[in-house]
């Protein structure tokens, strides 16, 4: 399909030399994103910046090219992207649900919720943080690559990844359940939940602080590590632990069933602040 740009609708961009941005009202005025950048480049100035959003769902677009950022959300949900281009930045939300993409590119920021569900990633790539919540379902994820903040939830379970990366924390959620995961690497906070039930993990290595509840039934655990504190309840249920680390703070309850008896329930008292209850 051809698009044409008038003179009127170029006028309607506005220039910030100093920050290379061109700034416009909605990018469907232009009549669509070929005919927008054939215009641009002819008049020698590509397209770097967008202040608004973008909207491209079950679209034929097949690359963003030269663009480098979207201060707004980029929705791109059903269409025939293949290629982020020299895309870096999304203020707003970005949706890739329901395409090929295979790779992220340069992609290091998203400030709203990322949508990756029923694609063919397998890698973050180069994504530093999401400011929002991270959607993964159905994709056939292997590694967080350089992620290390996630703002809302994180649901990897039933996932193939293995290792956790570079993350470092996630403001809601955290769900692994049933997934390869051995460690949690680099990871020190988890604002919601953090369920690991059902897994292979071993250490909890760096991890300081859940605000919700944690599972740790039915997992080869053993110690908590530098664990301080959960803001929930902790199920530690049918596991072989031995040592309950640094904690000194459970929001909830304890649960002990299956363990081995390690402490009376006097000397946890002592040691834990526990607002719950305790099964042992």
């Amino acid at each position: 399909m051809k698009y044409i740009i008038s003179e009127r609708q170029y006028k309607l961009l506005t220039e910030d030399e100093e920050r290379k941005v061109l700034k416009l009202p909605g990018v469907e005025v232009f009549g669509g994103w070929e005919g927008l950048q054939a215009y641009l480049n002819k008049k020698g100035n590509p397209l770097f910046s967008i202040s608004g959003d973008l909207d491209f769902r079950v679209t034929p677009i097949k690359s963003l090219d030269n663009l480098v950022s979207v201060e707004g959300n980029l929705d791109l949900h059903g269409s025939e992207i293949e290629s982020l281009g020299n895309l870096e930045s999304v203020g707003g939300y970005l949706d890739l649900g329901n395409t090929d993409i295979k790779s992220l590119g340069n992609l290091k920021s998203v400030g709203g919720d990322l949508h990756l569900y029923d694609t063919q990633i397998q890698s973050l790539d180069n994504l530093v943080s999401v400011g929002g919540n991270l959607y993964l379902l159905g994709t056939s994820i292997k590694s967080l690559g350089n992620l290390k903040t996630v703002g809302g939830y994180l649901d990897l379970g039933n996932t193939d990844i293995k290792s956790l990366g570079n993350l470092e924390s996630v403001g809601g959620d955290l769900n692994l359940s049933r997934t390869k995961i051995q460690s949690l690497d680099n990871l020190v906070s988890v604002g919601g939940f953090l369920d690991l039930g059902n897994t292979d993990i071993k250490s909890l290595e760096n991890l300081e602080s859940v605000g919700g509840s944690l599972y740790l039934n039915r997992t080869p655990i053993e110690s908590l590590g530098n664990l301080e504190s959960v803001g929930g309840n902790l199920y530690l249920s049918s596991t072989p632990i031995q040592s309950l680390g640094n904690l000194k703070y459970v929001g909830g309850d304890l649960n002990l069933i299956g363990t081995p008896k390690i402490y009376s329930r006097y000397k946890i008292k002592k040691m834990i602040d526990i607002r719950g209850k305790i099964f042992m």
